[in-house]
């Protein structure tokens, strides 16, 4: 009997400090954060999304931006070489003419209307058109001759509409060839009118 009181003594003294000990224990409670915060971070993120959208649509406007840039300059470019290359053309392509001639031949005419072309797009250019002939002939001759000859693409010209007063003539007869050789494939070449910017 003396052990049973015992055991309930100890039972009495354990219990309640077991009481005392679960009720002062501290459970950690996880917060959950609240709806403002919820929303302030919702908030947060959408900034963020719609901050990299408009950098996005910035570099693309960008980017385009310099693509058109890019084929500006190459029209440019190529507008620049076109013109260039009408400008050589117009330089360097001869009218030649049948010995002893100085009328235009088809071929001739079509390259004068070329050049009225080039003529009217450069209102500013004038040009002095150096009548040439072959070697054959005497001086005073060719002189005369290559005279008419720029004389006759002259007048071309004009009936194209391109203004008298932009255009002078020279006769250099034979003191210019283009080949110096004494065949027929050279006089052909020295058969010529050139034309110079002024």
């Amino acid at each position: 009997m003396h052990k049973t009181m015992l055991k309930y003594a100890v039972l009495l003294l354990v219990i309640p400090s077991l009481l005392v000990t679960v009720s002062c224990t501290k459970k950690e409670v996880q917060s959950q954060p609240s709806m403002s915060e919820q929303q302030a971070a919702m908030q947060a993120a959408a900034e963020q999304q719609a901050k990299q959208k408009a950098e996005m649509e910035r570099q693309q406007r960008l980017a385009e931006q310099q693509k058109l840039q890019e084929q500006a300059l190459a029209a440019q470019q190529a507008a620049e070489k076109a013109k260039m290359a009408a400008k050589t053309h117009f330089l360097n392509d001869d009218v030649h003419f049948d010995f002893d001639s100085d009328t235009l031949s088809m071929n001739a005419q079509d390259l004068l209307k070329d050049k009225a072309q080039w003529l009217m797009a450069n209102p500013n250019a004038h040009v002095q058109i150096q009548g040439n002939c072959d070697e054959r002939g005497s001086n005073a001759y060719n002189l005369a001759l290559g005279e008419r000859r720029a004389q006759a693409a002259k007048n071309f010209l004009v009936t194209l509409g391109i203004a008298a007063d932009r255009m002078t003539t020279v006769s250099f007869g034979e003191e210019k060839p283009l080949d110096p050789a004494h065949n027929e494939a050279a006089w052909a070449k020295n058969r010529r009118d050139h034309f110079v910017l002024q």
